[in-house]
């Protein structure tokens, strides 16, 4: 069976990601693409690298007939979405790309958002979407909230450590280093090249990024009580990638193997060997992620290096993962691609 994907907000960096993943995917069809801003134009003219594919004209998502669709990727931007998707048939499967449905607690969206949210209803039934952590309650969602892709790299790191309860979690510390790609495409001065290359610097640092909504409302169900970890991110002069170094009191051996017996079975999720540390270069176009464990020269102490590709499996390829459980199609479909290198 081939099933008919829509994509909302098909002008941007996922919206792109989605294409060219769906176009190798064996079940699945691009059948519709919105883009407001661009409606009327060719995924070729917005995205030359598209041109070879047979893709369907970028309208405006009214003009959608959404009967002949099975699955819509949202790739709207933040705050947008929430309407959107209450206008969206409710028999439609949907999986979100945004910020608008991965906090579960309206008063935790309206303290990291900066204003109420206007579908509580939604943002009950939206379910987490961390593949990994959540397959049951992903395969059996109509909505499925996508994570942030800081806190995807962040998390992959950390929760087999809380659950098994082989670290501290009063001193976690996340240093993340991210490409550019992950702002989005819309223009900004601080993103011009000139701006930007040649040097880094941190970002909602303090405590301010807003993806820590997401780490102290995961890790804190995960241990059964509250845990808040400090998290500083950086911008790079990169296109893609992020690499995560976090610091955790701890014995390395022993968070080693708790992490190397969480993902032995998961495809996408790769441990290093101990000792060896992982590059945001191996993992480029992918949905993999790489994670290496260190011993520090302080004992008791480990330090855990996770990278992934933003696009793919922070945001892309994960709604991908989702929506091969939500369809019943093995997780894999359409993501086994090597990373591109060099």
């Amino acid at each position: 069976m081939i099933y008919n994907i829509a994509i909302l907000g098909a002008s941007g960096y996922t919206g792109a990601e989605l294409v060219r993943l769906i176009a190798t995917h064996p079940q699945m069809r691009v059948a519709a693409l919105s883009a407001d801003r661009k409606a009327g134009m060719t995924m070729a003219e917005v995205f030359p690298f598209l041109r070879h594919l047979d893709l369907p004209v970028l309208t405006k998502i009214e003009e959608i007939d959404f009967s002949k669709i099975d699955l819509c990727f949202c790739a709207l931007p933040h705050g947008t979405t929430q309407a959107v998707i209450a206008a969206l048939p409710r028999d439609l499967k949907i999986v979100d790309l945004s910020a608008d449905f991965r906090l579960r607690d309206a008063a935790a969206y309206a303290q990291w958002y900066g204003q109420p949210h206007t579908q509580p209803e939604l943002q009950a039934e939206a379910v987490y979407g961390l593949t990994e952590f959540y397959r049951s309650e992903i395969a059996a969602a109509r909505l499925v909230a996508g994570t942030g892709c800081n806190a995807a790299t962040g998390q992959f790191a950390l929760r087999p450590l809380i659950a098994a309860g082989v670290i501290d979690l009063d001193t976690i510390l996340i240093d993340l280093k991210a490409g550019v790609s992950g702002a989005g495409r819309s223009p900004k001065e601080n993103l011009l090249h000139a701006e930007l290359s040649g040097g880094t610097h941190p970002y909602s640092a303090g405590g301010k990024h807003r993806h820590l909504g997401e780490f102290d409302q995961e890790f804190s169900k995960i241990a059964g009580r509250a845990v808040q970890v400090q998290f500083t991110p950086h911008l790079l002069p990169m296109n893609r990638g992020i690499l995560a170094t976090v610091y955790v009191r701890g014995d390395p051996a022993v968070v080693h193997q708790t992490l190397a017996a969480a993902y032995a079975v998961e495809p996408f999720l790769q441990v290093l060997p101990f000792g060896a540390l992982p590059s945001t270069r191996d993992v480029a176009g992918s949905n993999f992620c790489h994670i290496g464990v260190i011993g520090d020269r302080l004992g008791g102490r480990a330090v855990v290096v996770t990278v992934l590709d933003n696009l793919n499996k922070g945001s892309s390829g994960q709604a991908l993962q989702n929506a091969n459980l939500m369809l019943g199609l093995p997780e894999t479909m359409g993501l086994m691609l090597a990373p591109i290198f060099p």
